[in-house]
């Protein structure tokens, strides 16, 4: 890993990639939802841990189920991006660990531990996060955000799967250049780092 990436891919990633909040008519390709989900999943979770579970809501149909959970300031851009994806953990992660980390019992670490619902929402979240990355890398433009009633959203899309509960949601699409808001400032190293 010593190749440092030019500043064009640096910009995309951080510096001027933003939130977007208005999208343009432009669907998503089904095959970029895999080739984003083929990124995600690579970078690290604790003893390969992979909570994070990602519903895809793009059809007519399914964003109509949805509709009902958003908060009325995220409905309307919600509803517009042609994506939205829910970012959801499985909190019995454990399960998949014989086939995620087989060379040792890392189900025993997790499974009637208090420390699996941390394991679990800390690293769905990181993967969460993974997954805004992986959608910048692929040209595609995002808009994480809260503000939606999560026991509605886990009752319609997760009704089969308890132990899966949803943590945020990610709009996902082109986004419109000029509906975007002047960035926000951001803490200086200073501010918000040390060394010791």
């Amino acid at each position: 890993m010593s190749h440092v990436l030019d500043d064009v891919a640096l910009d995309q990633l951080f510096r001027t990639a933003r939130t977007h909040n208005v999208w343009l008519d432009r669907p998503v390709d089904p095959a970029t939802l895999r080739r984003l989900w083929d990124l995600a999943k690579m970078p690290p979770t604790s003893a390969n841990c992979s909570p994070a579970r990602v519903v895809f809501v793009a059809s007519p149909e399914a964003k109509a189920r949805l509709a009902p959970a958003l908060d009325e300031g995220n409905r309307a851009k919600t509803l517009a991006a042609p994506v939205t994806a829910i970012i959801a953990t499985d909190h019995r992660f454990y399960d998949k660990m014989p086939y995620l980390f087989p060379h040792v019992d890392a189900r025993a670490w997790f499974a009637g531990s208090p420390h699996a619902e941390t394991a679990a929402f800390r690293n769905g979240t990181l993967q969460g996060a993974y997954l805004i990355l992986a959608a910048r890398a692929l040209g595609l433009d995002c808009g994480p955000m809260s503000g939606f009633d999560q026991a509605k959203v886990d009752a319609v899309f997760f009704a089969d799967a308890p132990h899966v509960r949803s943590n945020f949601l990610v709009n996902l699409g082109y986004g419109d250049p000029k509906a975007l808001f002047p960035r926000s400032p951001r803490l200086s190293f200073e501010e918000a780092c040390r060394v010791e």
